[in-house]
């Protein structure tokens, strides 16, 4: 995607693709009774962190718990819901 399209799509890509040299992956323990989003939820909420999500089962369960959200809107714009510490 650097590499071919519109000139705004490749500065687009190359922009994601630094965002994501600053993130780290970790790996945490899911029980066989919970789900992806439960685990999501609870490790936010213990480790006191925003969550970037579009789904919006999973963007209400987070208010909830008084958990940070980032999404996108319109398509062009970040909104964050919340308070990020």
């Amino acid at each position: 995607m650097t590499e071919k399209g519109s000139p705004k799509k490749r500065q687009q890509a190359l922009l994601a693709l630094k965002l994501t040299e600053k993130c780290r992956t970790v790996n945490v323990e899911q029980s066989h009774k919970e789900t992806p989003d439960d685990v999501i939820v609870r490790v936010a909420k213990d480790w006191r962190c925003p969550v970037a999500t579009n789904d919006k089962e999973l963007r209400k369960r987070l208010r909830i718990k008084s958990v940070p959200v980032i999404y996108l809107r319109q398509k062009s714009h970040l909104e964050v819901e919340g308070d990020i510490p």
